[in-house]
């Protein structure tokens, strides 16, 4: 008899252990590491850009997680970007489009419960070095634990009257500038903010945790060691593709800017593409050190890590350097989402989406609460079918009534002064045929203004 009871008391303990196992498996709450990556367009290895640029670490994070490969910023300023990714909101909601905009003073921010918050108040202990908001300190009331950022990138230096680069003094903005230096990357800002976020991890911790890590380069100013220089030989450098007559048919909005006048009169194109590409190269060595040390510690199969940059950035490319515009190399961003159990390594989407949903994204995969205020949606149904069909526009602002949205395939640009540009991405990447004032392009035109005002009412 007892023998006979062996095999079934056996199973039911097979069938109690198992369900165990799975009930904390569905209850387990998932991890977030939330790496910002400041000015960062899409010249990463993992996306099509520029097929000079070095990025090992953050093309290993791609090959193992999902790239959306037309995420876009919610403006292609640093401060309302940002401050849109932390509240859930749209800039033309809260108002704030420029960088001298102070978030915290206004009252939908002081009234709303920023990501960070919202992830404490569900039980998440949270963790922030370098710049997540528009300043390092900015909002550093929003996270359980924040941690000043030390080091410093170096200097070299200057001819008297001269920027770092050779450009007289006066021809451009000063920030536009750049050099190699002779610091130690181990002393350096970025490599410190991923070694903090390193050490925690190894230290361990004893609740859920929302870490997030911002890297500061390839922000200006261009200055990092000597050694991520060198990968990029002057003489090797290919420059982006420039249209000089492009702007001819985009009206009175858009001119040449004075870093593109200054940087061409000098010939120092090479040398601004040969920064940047260091830059770059830099952060992800930085971005490294971190992922590094995710995947030795005992976090590493149950933390979702989000890598995302604030906004693109042009290098020459409508005659400009910088943000600040509606157009593709301001506004398309890299995005790597790895969410354990949910993403398929090397997986890619092709929808378009936008850094506004990131907040009720984390928030789904992490099984919080929704929170109703949010205005973007949750891609959580792309990270499971990256080729679900999905019709939501990607709003980009630039100030009040200065906007843009984009389709897989179109590009709709609408000025306060109700001026407009229209691209056809299937046959004009580059946005250089401005189709706007043809009148065969007039009912597609029509249907993007309408598009966009939904957008903006809802």
């Amino acid at each position: 008899m007892k023998t006979k009871l062996l095999p079934i008391l056996f199973f039911l303990f097979f069938i109690e252990f198992y369900s165990y196992g799975q009930e904390k498996a569905v209850n387990q709450k998932y991890n977030v590491i939330f790496i910002a990556v400041d000015d960062l367009n899409d010249w990463v290895g993992f996306m099509d850009g520029n097929p000079q640029t070095i990025t090992p670490n953050m093309d290993k994070l791609a090959s193992q997680a999902m790239v959306f490969d037309r995420a876009y910023c919610a403006a292609s300023v640093c401060n309302p970007s940002r401050a849109a990714i932390m509240s859930g909101y749209k800039p033309s909601t809260t108002g704030v489009y420029g960088n001298g905009d102070e978030v915290f003073e206004l009252p939908i921010f002081q009234n709303s419960l920023m990501l960070s918050q919202y992830f404490s108040k569900y039980g998440y202990e949270t963790y922030s070095r370098g710049k997540i908001y528009h300043t390092p300190s900015t909002g550093k009331q929003t996270w359980d634990n924040w941690d000043n950022v030390s080091g410093s990138y170096g200097v070299k230096p200057k001819v008297a009257g001269y920027m770092s680069n050779g450009i007289p003094d006066g021809e451009m903005s000063n920030n536009m500038d750049w050099t190699a230096t002779n610091q130690k990357t181990e002393e350096t800002p970025d490599y410190l903010n991923a070694l903090w976020a390193a050490e925690l991890l190894e230290k361990g911790f004893d609740k859920p945790f929302f870490m997030a890590c911002g890297i500061f380069r390839p922000h200006l100013e261009w200055n990092v060691p000597q050694e991520f220089y060198d990968k990029f030989p002057i003489e090797d450098i290919v420059l982006p593709m420039v249209l000089e007559n492009d702007l001819d048919d985009v009206g009175d909005n858009t001119k040449p800017t004075k870093e593109y006048i200054a940087i061409k009169k000098y010939n120092k194109q090479k040398e601004a593409v040969q920064a940047y590409l260091a830059s770059v190269n830099y952060a992800d060595y930085c971005i490294g050190v971190l992922l590094d040390a995710l995947n030795k510690s005992k976090y590493k199969d149950n933390t979702i890590v989000v890598l995302w940059g604030d906004h693109g950035w042009h290098l020459g490319e409508k005659l400009r350097y910088k943000k600040f515009t509606l157009w593709e190399e301001a506004c398309r961003v890299p995005l790597i989402i790895k969410a354990p159990n949910v993403t398929s390594a090397g997986s890619r989407s092709g929808r378009t989406v936008n850094l506004l949903d990131l907040y009720p994204t984390l928030t789904d995969l992490t099984g919080l609460p929704k929170n109703n205020k949010n205005e973007g949606i949750s891609i959580v149904p792309l990270l499971k079918n990256p080729t679900l069909e999905w019709d939501y526009p990607s709003l980009t602002q630039m100030g009040e009534g200065r906007n843009t949205i984009r389709t897989e395939k179109w590009r709709y640009i609408r000025y306060d002064d109700n001026s407009e540009e229209l691209y056809d991405h299937e046959n004009d990447e580059l946005e250089w045929v401005n189709l706007a004032n043809k009148p065969e392009y007039a009912a597609v035109k029509s249907e993007m203004a309408k598009r966009m005002d939904a957008i903006l009412n809802k």
